[in-house]
């Protein structure tokens, strides 16, 4: 498939072209607006959906963040779990 550039789309995304941008499957697009993760609206007949480019982008970055807060805890997690070993009545 050819690349898709933000100049050569318009404000709305088709789940292919969303499937794409994000290098999942369709189904995959289709489960991520199914559960309202990834919002969406019905466009024409059913099962047409379009997807606000704003708002991929935004979901992206909320990903982003997301994977930066998880890695943040499981830091400190492991900081945790370091100190508890390391006090003296774990040396008892």
């Amino acid at each position: 498939m050819d690349q898709i550039s933000p100049e050569s789309i318009g404000r709305f995304l088709t789940v292919a072209d969303a499937s794409e941008i994000l290098n999942i499957s369709v189904d995959e697009v289709h489960e991520l607006i199914d559960s309202a993760e990834l919002p969406a609206i019905s466009v024409g007949s059913p099962g047409r959906w379009r997807i606000e480019r704003r708002v991929l982008e935004d979901y992206i970055q909320e990903k982003y963040e997301e994977t930066r807060r998880m890695s943040l805890w499981r830091e400190a997690n492991a900081a945790s779990v370091q100190d508890i070993g390391d006090s003296p009545a774990s040396r008892r």
